[in-house]
């Protein structure tokens, strides 16, 4: 019996420290959630995005004199499974803020969740007016679509002098829908026309239809603001064809897979960007790229340069803040002003739309090369 007492005893004791433990570890930690697509097709965003973030947890790994806990969730590139890592980082995990999605269907899937929670999220590239329209604690680090097509109209009119636009839009995606009609709007009301517009599908293979459509209306570019793998398929198909105008695309495009797919038939492909290196000018991108290629032996492309910026931001509005109450990082971040990102400067603008520059790349040896940077 007395064996026994003393075996409750101590067991009482190894809960009770274990637990201490626990809240002790609890309270010395502020979480913040990410949710991005680590795998499925769109894969290559998420893991760019959480590669950039994990950089910037090592340039500021504290808050409020707390260590910052980064918990990461797979969304598997799918929006159902969006909706439940929010709830996963909401209800099981507790943050305080939440970086993600990638996409802006996924992103749109997820926001209601962490509205209704008053918990902050920060898109590092869902680009569609929609994700964050008439939401409170919605924002975003990127530009918004409305201006992304304006300027790629621009481009595409003023600088590519062309006249008759194909437009070639993947019906799955919200992101590539909106980012098209913004497109014509502008390019139509700048005295293009728009001779064809056809239809995809994220994961088609074969573009033969669309693309004989396309040569029979014989425009002088393509504009198809697709994500990386769909740009590069259509574009081998369409030099296979004999199809040579200039292809100009949206932000998906940057990923290192677009070159690996596409190969030669994507060079001289146009797209608006977030971010090159040579147009970075702000300290803390100097800083960013320095750390990003001294650990990863590679350059620093527009995700991870997002997912950072992501990450800062929720940083400085919870030391603007001085709390991890939703509403009061919630507060900070719709005051934000002349952020000094690593894309560039931030102003947050109405609906958690931030201002800021739009950059337009091309691939030229089969390397992302800078072409030009347009001011909002």
């Amino acid at each position: 019996m007395f064996t026994k007492k003393i075996a409750l005893v101590v067991a009482v004791l190894l809960v009770a420290g274990l637990t201490g433990n626990f809240a002790a570890h609890a309270e010395e930690t502020i979480k913040i959630g990410a949710y991005l697509p680590m795998t499925g097709s769109v894969a290559s965003y998420g893991q760019m995005e959480w590669s950039g973030i994990q950089v910037a947890n090592q340039m500021k790994p504290t808050v409020l004199g707390k260590k910052i806990e980064l918990v990461l969730v797979d969304t598997k590139s799918d929006k159902i499974e969006a909706a439940n890592a929010v709830t996963r980082l909401v209800d099981k995990e507790k943050v305080v803020a939440i970086i993600g999605e990638a996409i802006s269907g996924n992103t749109m899937a997820g926001n209601p969740i962490s509205e209704a929670a008053k918990i902050p999220s920060v898109s590092p590239t869902a680009t569609n007016p929609l994700v964050t329209q008439g939401k409170k604690f919605a924002f975003r680090a990127c530009f918004i679509d409305p201006f992304q097509g304006e300027v790629a109209a621009r481009f595409a009119r003023n600088e590519l002098k062309a006249t008759k636009a194909a437009v070639v839009i993947d019906v799955a995606q919200d992101y590539c829908v909106g980012l098209a009609n913004f497109f014509v709007k502008e390019f139509v009301k700048l005295g293009g026309q728009v001779v064809s517009t056809t239809y995809i599908q994220t994961g088609d293979q074969d573009f033969s239809a669309q693309l004989s459509a396309i040569k029979a209306a014989q425009p002088d570019i393509i504009y198809a603001p697709n994500y990386y793998t769909e740009d590069a398929l259509l574009a081998k198909q369409a030099r296979d064809l004999g199809i040579n105008v200039p292809i100009l695309t949206g932000d998906g495009a940057q990923a290192d897979e677009l070159i690996k797919i596409g190969g030669k038939a994507v060079e001289n492909m146009y797209f608006t960007a977030h971010f090159h290196k040579q147009a970075a000018n702000t300290q803390l991108a100097k800083d960013f790229v320095k750390a990003f290629e001294e650990k990863y032996k590679k350059e620093l492309s527009a995700f991870e340069a997002l997912g950072a910026d992501a990450y800062f931001m929720i940083v400085a509005a919870i030391e603007k803040a001085g709390s991890t109450d939703g509403t009061k990082i919630r507060d900070a971040l719709s005051s934000l002003k002349d952020f000094q990102g690593v894309s560039g400067t931030i102003t947050m603008g109405q609906d958690g739309n931030p201002i800021k520059s739009v950059v337009i790349n091309k691939v030229e040896n089969g390397k992302f090369v800078y072409v030009t940077t347009v001011n909002p």
